[in-house]
């Protein structure tokens, strides 16, 4: 067996079961692993440092910090969801005969949201480095659900445009506040199904919204307002509990972590290689920017969600165009959105197997091609249905797009940086999707499908030079892999690091 293939399996073993790194950089390193047991490592200066990767300990510890951080995060993004797709099912609900918006106008208002998003990005990177990010969050939970509350009382467009405009610009952070505190708690090898179920959740929000649709305009209130009082109310809620209650940090009070659980955080830390820092480091951004990789994972980003937005904001207009009445077309945005889910599930799972991100998303990209292809050919006829759920097969790939960053991208600033890029490259592609879907091309929407579509092949030829770029790199530091370890509390970047190996 030659050297390099050596290398490379030790390699594989390191990246797949994310061998834990010690910041000593002058020791050689003796370990025995045997059943999940506390691995020792004897280094020169005769110290033993203990990895509790895989332990009953750290097990342990995994399921208290799961305990804290799905059911809240699960309702975070329930509601986020929620708010900001109440105008998709507003037109059954009274929205559009209530206000007298035309098609045009729907659509600006759906794009509305995402100029506000977009717009915040840019601040939000340098906040998260510098607040406790739970109250953070908690803080614009609150002032989201005020605007989503205050939506229910608008009586014109200008109104409207203006609250879906703020509730953008507030619900901004959320995203990228989570998957920086995914990416700081969990091992790599972990983050994939966190990152997954960060983008669940989205059935049961269209299921509700039926619920909505019978309340036949209760105390003179139309439906679509309700709907906005409803969510405005829970988001305020959620947001308090959020404040006290989302551990946002491996050592937080809330965790009460014993001697052996502070020692497996330390192990945990090396492994994720995220120490929070409160100092920018433009260096890092300039970095990241003169990266091809970085301009080809925002690209793939943005070209995805060009089908997320346009179909999110007409899922219900679109359906309905399929010959469904109202009612109808409310409730069959719960299968969409459990095929957004599944989809989820599906390209989560299929990584996890494979231990092939890219390769998986771009498959998940296939599938959605194969559904917005059927929408493009066939012209009437339930089999449309079919193809409308396949293209949400896009939600998938994007949660693994993610998953890259938070696996691949080292340097606390350079991580923030590249999740609020990827956040305003999602943006973008939603904001844009909306204005796709042109009122003379209904109820097909060809313009806006057939551009779905070309969004869905560029991202996929992205992802495919993205994963041969991370492959030379591996292949040449494989190569010259020493046994020199690098120090997790240095802040290097993934390219200052020489014994960083790509999760590809």
């Amino acid at each position: 067996m030659s050297k390099i293939q050596e290398a490379f399996e030790k390699e594989i073993y390191y990246t797949e079961d994310v061998l834990h790194q010690t910041s000593s950089t002058s020791s050689t390193e003796e370990t025995d692993r045997k059943g999940g047991d506390v691995v020792n490592i004897q280094n020169n200066d005769d110290t033993t440092t203990k990895s509790y990767e895989n332990t009953p300990e750290e097990r342990a510890y995994v399921r208290k910090l799961n305990k804290f951080i799905y059911p809240l995060i699960g309702m975070i993004i329930f509601v986020q969801f929620c708010d900001k797709a109440s105008l998709s099912v507003a037109p059954v609900l009274g929205l559009n005969k209530d206000l007298g918006l035309s098609g045009t106008q729907f659509s600006i208002l759906g794009s509305m949201f995402y100029l506000g998003h977009l717009i915040y990005q840019i601040p939000n990177q340098f906040i998260l480095q510098r607040v406790p990010l739970a109250r953070y969050l908690g803080v614009l939970l609150v002032i989201w659900g005020i605007v989503m509350g205050a939506t229910g009382a608008c009586q014109t467009f200008s109104q409207m445009a203006a609250c879906r405009f703020l509730l953008g610009l507030f619900e901004a952070a959320a995203m990228p506040t989570l998957y920086l505190i995914t990416a700081t708690l969990y091992r790599r090898t972990e983050q994939p199904m966190l990152f997954g179920f960060i983008t669940l959740c989205n059935g049961v929000g269209a299921a509700i919204a039926f619920g909505f649709s019978h309340l036949n305009n209760a105390r003179g209130i139309e439906n679509w307002r309700w709907n906005h009082i409803f969510f405005g109310s829970l988001t305020v809620l959620l947001g308090f509990f959020t404040w006290f209650f989302l551990v946002d940090r491996p050592d937080h009070p809330l965790l009460r972590l014993t001697e052996t659980e502070q020692l497996i955080v330390k192990d945990r830390t090396k492994d994720n290689a995220v120490v929070t820092k409160k100092e920018f480091k433009y260096g890092q951004m300039w970095e990241a920017l003169k990266e091809l990789r970085f301009w080809l994972i925002m690209l793939s980003g943005l070209t995805v969600s060009l089908q997320n937005g346009g179909m999110l904001v007409f899922s219900t207009t679109f359906v309905l165009g399929l010959g469904f009445n109202g009612q109808q077309s409310l409730l069959l945005q719960i299968p969409s959105g459990m095929a957004s889910a599944l989809g989820v599930f599906v390209a989560v799972l299929l990584a996890h197997k494979t231990k092939q991100i890219i390769w998986s998303s771009m498959f998940m990209l296939c599938i959605g091609m194969i559904g917005l292809l059927i929408l493009c050919a066939i012209p009437e006829g339930e089999i449309k249905l079919l193809g409308f759920y396949l293209s949400w097969a896009g939600t998938g790939s994007y949660a693994l797009i993610v998953t890259l960053i938070g696996n691949n991208v080292k340097g606390y600033t350079k991580k923030i940086f590249y999740n609020s890029c990827i956040m305003a490259a999602y943006t973008v592609g939603n904001f844009v999707g909306p204005l796709m879907m042109t009122e003379h091309d209904a109820p097909r929407y060809l313009g806006g499908v057939g551009g779905f579509l070309a969004g869905f092949f560029v991202a996929f030829c992205c992802l495919f030079i993205v994963r041969i770029l991370g492959a030379r790199v591996n292949s040449h530091r494989l190569e010259n892999k020493s046994d020199k370890e690098t120090d997790v509390y240095l802040d290097k970047t993934d390219k200052e690091d020489d014994q960083f190996i790509f999760r590809l």
